[in-house]
């Protein structure tokens, strides 16, 4: 059985970038955006090693969610899920042994 619920179609405003100010907005920060660049293009290459030094640690501290982090509960997270990067083998006795 489904039940149809009213949110009040009329009542609801739409999403800011699909309104006429939204458009308007994003196109003078696409503008912005060309002028920013081609005008400092100089700084921005001189900028990017660095950039490229600060996305390491960035991403070691935004990317370690998905193993567990740095403690025992990830290793052993990762072995009983049957992960190996190299690809799955399709082993799945290997997965039944494991306590």
């Amino acid at each position: 059985m489904r039940r149809q619920h009213d949110h009040g179609g009329a009542d609801e405003a739409p999403p800011f970038l699909k309104t006429p100010a939204g458009w308007v907005l994003c196109g003078f920060l696409a503008i912005g955006a060309f002028y920013l660049i081609t005008e400092h293009t100089a700084h921005l290459f001189g900028a990017l090693p660095w950039l490229f030094l600060l996305a390491c640690p960035l991403m070691h501290l935004f990317m370690h969610g998905g193993h567990g982090g740095h403690g025992g509960d990830g290793a052993q997270q990762d072995r009983s899920q049957g992960s190996d990067l190299g690809g799955a083998s399709g082993n799945s006795s290997a997965k039944e042994d494991r306590p």
